[in-house]
């Protein structure tokens, strides 16, 4: 190593730091500093400094249409580029020639009646839709009941059919009486009701007294 040696002991890095290392009395002392404006010590000179404040909105936004809408290259401030410019477009069709009639479609037999006197005729078209003639404007207000300004006529109500109080139960009426079926008072031939299906397995019921 470039290191010597010092008596019979090797130069190293203090563990922690010793009185040797301060130049001042100490860290029992904080001195105030002379950077930045924050705790300056006043007994130094004290450079002028300058505050960066926050960033102001604009006074009036812009009015301008922005990226949102492309301007053609030959726009201008005055206007559209007034250089000549030629469009090449598709070809167009040949005019179409007048077809005339030949010498051979002269036909005077096919004239039929055209060529004789006639009288008037008319001919049936079909039934136009009518017309709606009825363009006024609609009633904007209620016409008045002419008996509200007239002498009014009597009128009556027609109220709902009303029935005296009476009993409601229902009773037998003539058609509901049959001697024939009588068995209160005649003999009744036997009858029989036939009852459930029971299960041969079920139990009698055993209850303790």
């Amino acid at each position: 190593t470039t290191e010597n040696w010092v008596g019979t002991w090797r130069p190293h890095r203090p563990r922690g730091p010793i009185a040797a290392l301060y130049s001042s009395p100490g860290p029992k002392y904080a001195l105030p500093g002379l950077t930045g404006s924050s705790e300056h010590d006043p007994t130094k000179y004290k450079a002028p400094m300058f505050s960066m404040g926050m960033r102001h909105k604009l006074a009036s936004p812009d009015c301008s249409p922005g990226p949102k809408y492309l301007m053609h290259s030959k726009i201008t401030r005055k206007g559209h580029d007034g250089s000549p410019a030629f469009s090449i477009y598709q070809r167009q069709k040949e005019p179409r020639l007048v077809q005339t009639p030949g010498p051979d479609a002269y036909c005077p037999e096919r004239a039929d009646r055209l060529n004789f006197h006639s009288a008037p005729a008319c001919s049936l078209s079909g039934r136009h839709k009518e017309i709606n003639c009825n363009q006024s404007p609609r009633l904007v207000y209620k016409v008045v009941d002419p008996s509200t300004y007239r002498p009014k006529a009597p009128q009556y109500s027609m109220t709902g059919r009303n029935f005296p109080p009476h009993d409601i139960t229902r009773k037998p009426g003539p058609g509901a009486h049959y001697p024939e079926k009588v068995t209160l008072s005649k003999p009744k031939a036997p009858s029989f009701t036939f009852g459930i299906r029971h299960s041969q397995y079920i139990s009698s019921l055993v209850v303790d007294l």
